[in-house]
């Protein structure tokens, strides 16, 4: 097997798409986004990437076994723009692993007429969040200035340490092939999946892409996620808060 492969498993057309980039990181934001972007829209698996710089594994899907690999949708909404969507388990395991899927990547997005991208993400806080916000980073001024009309924040030096694994590279690399290309990043504590962060970015991407999605079932994994917390944060204190059928009991 070589270092990067390629597996065309449908040919599709696609009108002025723009790459869509959601892999695990943290808060699992971008994984998620990306993840319910293909459950709302109806999309087609179109090609696979297989690398030796994926983890030595398998996933297993009612017992059939499939090699570790990147996948792209292709997304034809009803209204907006035409989307590629590229999602997957796992993110290179070393340097020279990024650089290299990073460039197939480009060239999957290149041979199906892509010259937009968006990275999606997550930039963690170190602390649980009430009101979240999308910040961005972009390579040129004109993506900037559409993307603080959606909302999105742009900080000076943040994120600190800058944007590590695919979704930097996309930006680096996409930049020097001629792509207009942003990183849209989900504040989030970065302990836990976070379903929230994930729709903060998707509102935005729907503000820019000019599609539609239904948000229920974020917010259900969301209401979920909050049990956890609050549960997490019981054992912390030590002092259970007694939930709201106890407190049918009290008085």
């Amino acid at each position: 097997m070589d270092e990067f492969e390629r597996d065309r498993l449908a040919d599709v057309d696609l009108d002025d798409p723009v790459l869509v980039e959601g892999l695990p990181g943290v808060g699992h934001v971008g994984k998620l986004a990306a993840e319910h972007v293909l459950e709302e829209l109806d999309s087609e698996v179109v090609e696979r990437v297989h690398s030796t710089h994926f983890p030595p594994q398998v996933s297993i899907d009612d017992g059939h076994a499939e090699l570790a690999s990147a996948e792209f949708h292709a997304v034809t909404p009803d209204e907006g723009r035409d989307v590629l969507v590229l999602t997957g388990d796992h993110q290179a395991q070393d340097s020279q692993g990024h650089y290299g899927l990073t460039d197939t990547f480009l060239d999957v997005a290149e041979d199906y007429g892509a010259t937009e991208l968006f990275a999606l993400g997550g930039v963690p806080t170190g602390e649980l969040i009430e009101e979240y916000s999308v910040i961005g980073a972009a390579t040129d001024d004109d993506l900037v200035e559409t993307l603080e009309d959606g909302g999105v924040e742009f900080r000076e030096d943040e994120p600190a340490g800058g944007i590590v694994g695919v979704s930097g590279l996309l930006l680096g690399l996409g930049e020097r092939r001629d792509f207009s290309a942003a990183c849209l990043m989900g504040e989030t504590s970065g302990y836990l999946v976070d379903p929230k962060s994930a729709q903060a970015v998707l509102e935005v991407l729907e503000k820019i892409l000019e599609f539609d999605l239904d948000f229920a079932s974020l917010e259900e994994r969301a209401e979920e996620m909050e049990e956890v917390v609050r549960k997490i944060q019981e054992m912390e204190q030590g002092t259970p808060t007694p939930s709201d059928e106890d407190l049918r009991y009290i008085g």
